[in-house]
């Protein structure tokens, strides 16, 4: 069973983890999907980061800019949701982010049907607001991310698009994971790089929960997991 967001980790912290996490403050977003759009202006990525930062900037149509998060060995686009309206211009930047799946983290705002035709696969991972992905979606979105760019073509660019309503919560909470899982950062490292990039994102709620996070293999191949 998944525990929610509102148990936060027994786990007391370490003195490197509190003082990183005094510097880091508290995310802006409401709720776990957020709760109003990261701003347009952002920072250098710093850490393991090769790139990252919003893209799309000349694109006035899409609610709030898409931002990379990208390291040595991962690629994601945290995104806000597409409407039906404004898909196409979404898969606009996920061509020219080579996106090749994109991961719904909410409920549908817009029809499959566009991405599949723009040879984008979509993956429905939607989980209720307000807790922590169950174990089933962990498991399907490790392997997803194990499989893309650790798997066959694994040179290949290849970029993994995930949203949820803003942009903010659930979608950053899984980016964060896979950066813990396949990057052996920690909780604080996790958080700190996706905000630099996407401010705003992820709450203290959720960086609670990734702190109790545990991986039982980290660096790519065969994660399994354990939710504290």
């Amino acid at each position: 069973m998944a525990a929610t967001m509102d148990n936060s980790s027994g786990d007391t912290a370490s003195a490197m983890m509190m003082q990183r996490k005094s510097s880091l403050g508290e995310g802006k977003n409401i709720d776990s999907s957020g709760n109003g759009r990261p701003p347009s202006s952002h920072h250098d990525g710093g850490g393991r980061a090769t790139g990252g930062g919003s893209v799309a900037s000349s694109v006035m149509s899409i609610s709030s800019r898409p931002t990379q998060i990208t390291t040595t060995n991962l690629r994601f686009m945290i995104m806000d949701a597409p409407r039906q309206s404004n898909l196409h211009l979404y898969i606009k930047e996920c061509r020219r982010n080579h996106v090749t799946d994109i991961v719904r983290v909410c409920e549908p705002t817009y029809l499959g049907g566009e991405l599949t035709s723009a040879g984008i696969e979509l993956h429905e991972m939607a989980y209720e607001d307000g807790h922590s992905p169950p174990e089933d979606i962990l498991q399907r979105w490790l392997t997803l991310v194990e499989d893309r760019f650790f798997g066959v073509n694994k040179k290949e660019q290849k970029t993994i698009a995930v949203h949820c309503v803003a942009g903010l919560g659930r979608a950053p909470v899984l980016v964060a994971i896979a950066l813990m899982e396949f990057e052996k950062m920690d909780a604080v490292e996790a958080v700190m790089m996706i905000r630099s990039q996407r401010r705003g994102a992820i709450n203290e709620k959720q960086l609670q929960y990734l702190e109790g996070y545990k991986c039982r293999m980290r660096g790519g191949g065969g994660c399994a997991c354990v939710i504290m």
